[in-house]
């Protein structure tokens, strides 16, 4: 067995395409809630509106795209049609959010939701796809392109605040730099070894409607959508007010805030440094290995921030999430290119992945925050652990092995 893959010379633009489209999503979630309160002066319930339209809406798009980018296989309609939509997020909110706005709250909730929903929530899977098969295709690994997505979470963290000091709508201008950045990438840069795409697909073009039905019938889609929702959906939950927990552990809020700046930070960097050997690591251990690794990570990370006794063991345990997202995001996508019909291969990862993880955020959201406003914080985070575990033990026993030359895990048998 050869375990190494030739790399292509199409490789750089993807980190690039990486790092421009997860620029916006990192912006977007990052200031856009601080935005509609201090510049729109939207209430709480009001902003949820949004954040909730964004993920109702994306339970439609996501299913949509999937079936579609499996269809286009590396044909870039779809993926172009989402960056160039991108460029229209600055003027957006510079010109055409406030007076909707005008004319009902529910209203601009609606537009700006779909709108964001089908650049981010529902974008997203066609971005992360088509990047693994091209991955496949030329023969270098996803991870080590994912790797511009860290790198633009820092950058966004860097230029997001000082542009919104400078001038709130800024930000959305910023966003709109990117995705052209991310358009002009995605139509010079991005190049496909188109003599070896049937690594990433069936380029016959005989995908039809009765194929894209029957993984629904597939037991394995349904157990991989399980542990999504057990795993990782709560591992986004727990994360949602953690900042709020962290800080009790403090004398003064101001002293919490500085030591979860300098924590999240030396997240992103663990994070960043483990992208590049993960690959190594999921190939050696096998995807599905590292898709239970990271459940049982994610349950005593959980766990363990329950019973820390201080700041620094919940520190400690929180560091545990840069080891978490190199593991994830490098083990579902092996995993599903090697368990499942590569031709589905984006079906089944806007299924199994986004869309069973948007559900279950919906509900779990709403549920933990009664939890912490009934029974606290620790008591919420030990059911969350144990709730985790359990369905990581359930996918230990109940997850299919994955084909580890499909996977590209190893390399196929050269012939005699």
């Amino acid at each position: 067995m050869n375990n190494t893959k030739p790399q292509s010379k199409h490789f750089w633009g993807f980190p690039l395409t990486h790092f421009s489209y997860f620029f916006i999503w990192a912006i977007i979630n990052g200031y856009l809630t601080l935005w509609m309160e201090q510049v729109a002066h939207l209430n709480g319930t009001e902003s949820g509106a949004v954040f909730s339209m964004m993920a109702g809406i994306s339970l439609i798009f996501q299913p949509i795209f999937g079936v579609v980018s499996d269809k286009l296989l590396f044909k870039k309609t779809l993926i172009l049609t989402i960056s160039i939509v991108a460029i229209f997020i600055g003027p957006y909110f510079q010109w055409v959010f406030m007076p909707i706005l005008h004319i009902n709250a529910f209203l601009v909730a609606f537009v700006t939701g779909t709108f964001l929903s089908f650049v981010l929530n529902g974008g997203v899977s066609v971005i992360e796809q088509y990047v693994q098969r091209a991955s496949l295709a030329n023969g270098f690994e996803y991870a080590h392109s994912r790797v511009g997505g860290s790198v633009a979470g820092v950058a966004a963290s860097l230029i997001a605040g000082p542009i919104f000091l400078w001038s709130p709508n800024s930000i959305f201008w910023a966003c709109t730099v990117a995705a052209i950045i991310l358009t002009g990438l995605l139509l010079f840069s991005d190049k496909i070894d188109l003599e070896n795409a049937q690594a990433a697909g069936d380029t016959s073009n005989s995908l039809n409607l009765k194929t894209v039905m029957s993984v629904f019938k597939l037991k394995n889609l349904w157990i991989l959508a399980i542990f999504y929702m057990g795993a990782s959906a709560l591992y986004d939950v727990f994360d949602q007010q953690f900042i709020i927990f962290f800080k009790m552990f403090f004398h003064t809020a101001a002293q919490g805030t500085l030591v979860y700046s300098y924590m999240t930070s030396a997240q992103i960097a663990i994070e960043f440094c483990l992208m590049f050997p993960m690959p190594w690591i999921i190939n050696k251990i096998g995807s599905r290995n590292g898709l239970i690794i990271y459940g049982f990570i994610t349950a005593l990370r959980i766990l363990g921030s329950a019973l820390a006794p201080n700041w620094i063991w919940l520190v400690g345990f929180r560091l545990l999430a840069g080891l978490e997202m190199p593991l994830l995001l490098t083990s579902i996508m092996k995993y599903i290119a090697g368990a499942f019909d590569i031709r589905l291969y984006a079906t089944v990862y806007a299924l199994a992945s986004n869309f069973a993880k948007q559900v279950s955020v919906f509900i779990f959201s709403s549920v933990a925050g009664k939890m912490y406003d009934v029974i606290g914080y620790q008591h919420t985070y030990l059911i969350m652990g144990l709730f985790v575990f359990a369905i990581t033990l359930f996918a230990t026993f109940t997850l299919k092995k994955e084909d580890p030359v499909q996977a590209g895990e190893v390399g196929a048998k050269n012939p005699d």
